[in-house]
């Protein structure tokens, strides 16, 4: 999982052009929307989801889900892992 959760975040500071910010400066469990995370936005969600499609070929089916699966780094890699064992 450890790996996986690496992955995830170099795929979101790639993917939202956030180079400036390094693999260790993003907590596992740090939120990823609203000022105590990493501050995404909207756009951003809809980046995100793009990219997650693209690098591990993973769907995610709507917004309820969303909300949920994009709750942190960790929740993130959790889905991915639990879809592609699926």
């Amino acid at each position: 999982m450890a790996v996986l959760i690496e992955r995830v975040k170099k795929v979101i500071i790639e993917g939202l052009h956030l180079e400036e910010m390094g693999v260790s400066e993003i907590a596992d469990d740090a939120p990823l929307f609203g000022d105590s995370g990493l501050g995404l936005d909207s756009v951003d969600a809809l980046e995100l989801v793009l990219e997650i499609e693209r690098h591990f070929d993973v769907s995610i089916e709507d917004n309820e889900e969303g909300r949920k699966v994009l709750a942190s780094v960790a929740t993130l890699a959790a889905y991915i892992q639990e879809r592609q064992a699926a």
